[in-house]
């Protein structure tokens, strides 16, 4: 019984300690101060658990390989993601070397992810992460097209990437990664 009271005593304690903890202004919430080693593997452990967690076995088109798919995607990836994540041999933007925890390289990291994974993190975005959620602003369609890109990327050469990313003027309507001013969708929000 004894033992029980101290457990409780102890809980109560610490739960009390975590309620109060945010009034200290201990924890320094500045971007440039980065995530101590046990901040970030929590950080880390719980998004990864909760990304799987919540991606499931979605199904995966069967679009993911093809070609006018991808130069889609690189169009998107383009507008959206290259600011934070980079490409091959192009560093993230000022933006994207400004937040914490810092954006994966995603040409070195995106095969660490299965599919349905990116999907769902491009559809919902990470909380303070500084990863926003395209679900409420694009079509499932469009977010598949990024991932196609996305999941392309390890084996990416930069004259490759160079050549998706690149909207070609002299041939601009025929060119998938090319918006077009009818399209109906502007990824400029």
């Amino acid at each position: 019984m004894k033992y029980a009271l101290t457990v409780l005593a102890t809980l109560a304690v610490l739960g009390l300690g975590a309620l109060i903890f945010p009034y200290t202004g201990l924890m320094n919430v500045a971007a440039t101060a980065g995530h101590t080693s046990i901040e970030q593997w929590y950080l880390s452990t719980m998004s990864r658990r909760s990304i799987q967690a919540r991606a499931g076995d979605a199904a995966v088109p069967n679009v993911l390989a093809d070609s006018a798919t991808i130069a889609r995607g690189a169009f998107a990836y383009l507008e959206m993601c290259q600011t934070c994540h980079g490409g091959p041999d192009v560093e993230r933007s000022v933006t994207g070397q400004g937040i914490t925890p810092e954006p994966p390289y995603l040409a070195e990291t995106a095969d660490r992810w299965q599919p349905n994974e990116v999907f769902w993190i491009v559809q919902n975005g990470i909380k303070m992460a500084g990863m926003p959620g395209y679900g409420p602003t694009h079509t499932d369609e469009e977010l598949w097209e990024l991932v196609a890109f996305v999941k392309q990327l390890p084996e990416m050469t930069p004259e490759r990437y160079a050549a998706l990313t690149t909207p070609d003027d002299a041939s601009a309507e025929d060119n998938p990664a090319t918006p077009l001013a009818d399209d109906g969708h502007d990824h400029t929000h």
